[in-house]
């Protein structure tokens, strides 16, 4: 008899429940409101919409209650079934009452939410029905498969990536067709074999073939962007520094050696290259820092690896000295890539001098870098992390479309014998973070160490923590104030090949043409520098003559004679080694005029004439020791190029060595 009353009251409990959904779902029928469920990453949201509004308005309400920008909506759990924000299909006839619907993050600029305004566009409408978007297939709907990614990305991408080996005479006994587990192809990211080979990190996509194995085959596998800022758009309190909370706080950091890199190796074509780029040094005794140009290909040595071919090295406007350098804002940049994407090559990265001389009679330098000092200091991270940032690697496993960068840094200095070397580095994806969000500074004493910002009033900053053994070997967290960059550095093996190779022209016997932005005698671009480069070439050699990347860089960003235009067959040529078509633009007409140019000044000394210095009878008798006045109407000239006023005995221009 006791647990009659608790039995009842059960029956009442349930009965209560059942009368309460029963008479809610009578409430939303009488009020012509449908229940939908939304489940996201930060949990299941109800969304009261009626069943007469457009799937356009239910993402609009989608996006007003999670706050949230460039999403799709989704029918199932494996987002396959998607629903497009249309105007025209209602909610009524697609979901029902108490539906549950998956949202999901789109990478790059969606076309799910961002573009429901040109969705509105009747015409649109028309053209696309309705019908074909839910019979597309996923690959073609998702967006994180619309990024282009690079050309040596997507053949890694198609290939198989498996380590072949051979048939072991000892441990296989199988015959010749049969595998074992002696001689079965491995993984790409197999450790043994990387330990065996001395491979120190994991290629790329070696990493992605590793994190898509396995029975999930990388179904919710992605590369999260690294936020280090306060979430903006939160509603529940007022804004930093008034008030915070855990939705909008960025998560501290624990930093990680990175495991993987996005470029296993850096060739230099040739030594004539990096030679070209240390003659300031060997010159001047400045430090001197250029941009590297050349192409990403596969590189054989690591299982899916990635090289960075160097072709040329362009030199920026800088101001140096022997312990400094300084960058100058380049006005020419466009023109560089305009030039360098028409030879098919891009910016792979960046290198830099830390040389001092040790004997100059003996030609070693003093090793400022090592395992004892420093391999990068905090300002060169926080430097090659900024140009990561403005070189992005595309990536349909990001959520934004992108991860990491192809960038490298080369560091040309002193090794242990006091030989000049080069060391490349990148830095990590945790170090791109911080330097794009403004969190990281360099030391003042120490090079080797980086400060992590504290939180101001206008800037929220989360804690950077690293991880270290104590003076007891046991493994302690510290708190990144300060920080040793080398938890933010990736070796990068930097080489040149045993068979040289030229993408532009060999040197052997001549002088090269100058390098750009040297402001130095001898190594000034002028046209008296064009003049007595193209002299000492044969017309049958135009195309080894013009084949000099700093030359056509001189030619695109000459303003006395426009050639940017009619460059581009010229471009052509280069990229291809096409003699024939080299001959074509030799014989027009714009080149022409600059070689009748060239004629007419050849025979003149141009900007460096010796003025002479005898003094007439008239300044005698004056007792003056000057040179004779300048008459400006019967002794001077002006250039029609231009307009500087030059002596009368002069054949050529004083300021551009242009002929009278």
């Amino acid at each position: 008899m006791a647990s009659a009353p608790l039995l009842l009251e059960n029956i009442i409990y349930k009965k209560r429940n059942y009368v309460f959904a029963f008479v809610r779902h009578r409430l939303f029928v009488l009020c012509k409101q449908s229940l939908v469920r939304v489940q996201s990453a930060e949990g299941i949201k109800r969304i009261e919409i009626s069943p007469k509004s457009n799937l356009k308005q239910l993402y609009d309400s989608v996006q007003t209650t999670l706050r949230v920008d460039g999403f799709g909506l989704f029918k199932d759990r494996t987002f396959l079934t998607e629903l497009h924000a249309n105007g025209s299909q209602l909610v009524g006839t697609t979901l029902k009452h108490g539906d549950m619907i998956y949202l999901k993050q789109m990478a790059g600029t969606s076309t799910r939410r961002t573009s429901t305004t040109v969705l509105e566009n009747p015409t649109f409408s028309k053209a696309v029905s309705i019908d074909d978007h839910s019979n597309s297939s996923s690959s073609a709907a998702r967006p994180s498969q619309e990024v282009i990614e690079d050309a040596v990305d997507q053949l890694l991408a198609k290939a198989d990536g498996s380590i072949k080996r051979e048939r072991d005479s000892k441990l296989c006994h199988h015959n010749a067709n049969g595998r074992c587990v002696h001689c079965s192809p491995l993984e790409p990211y197999d450790e043994s074999y990387l330990k065996e080979h001395n491979i120190k990190h994991l290629s790329f996509h070696s990493y992605i073939r590793k994190q898509t194995s396995g029975m999930s085959q990388g179904k919710y596998f992605v590369f999260d962007d690294i936020n280090c800022r306060i979430r903006p758009g939160c509603r529940e309190h007022p804004p930093w520094p008034k008030g915070i909370c855990s939705k909008c706080q960025p998560s501290a950091i624990t930093l990680n050696r990175q495991t993987y890199r996005h470029v296993d190796n850096v060739m230099f074509e040739n030594t004539k290259i990096v030679e070209r780029f240390l003659n300031y040094w060997r010159t001047t005794g400045h430090q001197r820092m250029g941009y590297l140009y050349g192409t990403y290909e596969q590189h054989t040595d690591v299982p899916l690896g990635i090289r960075a071919r160097v072709a040329a090295i362009y030199e920026p406007p800088q101001e140096s000295s022997r312990d400094s350098l300084n960058m100058l804002p380049d006005e020419g940049a466009a023109d560089v890539e305009a030039v360098a994407t028409a030879l098919g090559l891009k910016k792979i990265g960046w290198i830099f001098t830390d040389l001092i001389t040790a004997d100059a009679t003996a030609g070693t330098v003093k090793q400022i870098r090592g395992i004892d000092t420093h391999f990068l200091t905090a300002q060169e991270c926080i430097t090659a992390g900024e140009l990561q940032n403005r070189h992005p690697n595309p990536c349909k496993y990001a959520t934004n479309g992108v991860f990491g960068s192809k960038f490298v840094t080369i560091c040309v200095t002193g090794d242990q014998t006091k030989q000049v070397h080069m060391e490349g580095y990148a830095v990590s994806a945790q170090c791109m973070a911080l330097v794009r969000d403004n969190c990281l500074l360099p030391t003042k004493d120490a090079p080797e160490l980086g400060y992590v910002r504290e939180s101001t009033d206008k800037q929220y900053v989360p804690d950077v923590f690293y991880k270290e053994k104590d003076q007891y070997g046991n493994e302690v967290q510290r708190l990144g104030r300060p920080l040793p960059v080398e938890y933010l550095l990736v070796d990068v093996p930097a080489s040149t090949p045993l068979q040289p190779q030229y993408t532009f022209t060999k040197y052997d016997q001549r002088q090269p043409f100058p390098v750009e932005n040297r402001y130095i005698d001898g190594h000034l671009q002028d046209f008296n520098a064009l003049s007595n480069y193209l002299s000492v070439w044969g017309d049958e050699e135009f195309l080894e003559a013009i084949s000099d990347f700093h030359l056509l860089i001189f030619l695109y960003k000459m303003d006395m004679l426009p050639l940017r235009q009619h460059m581009a067959p010229l471009m052509e040529a280069v990229r291809t080694k096409n003699p024939n078509q080299a001959a074509e633009f030799k014989g027009t007409e714009v080149w022409k005029l600059l070689e009748s140019l060239i004629q007419a000044s050849s025979g003149s000394s141009g900007g460096t004439t010796n003025y002479s210095s005898d003094i007439g009878p008239s300044a005698n008798a004056g007792g003056s020791s000057g040179s004779e006045p300048m008459d400006l109407d019967a002794n001077t000239w002006t250039c029609n190029h231009c307009t500087f006023i030059n002596r009368g005995e002069l054949t050529s221009c004083e300021i551009c060595s242009l002929p009278r």
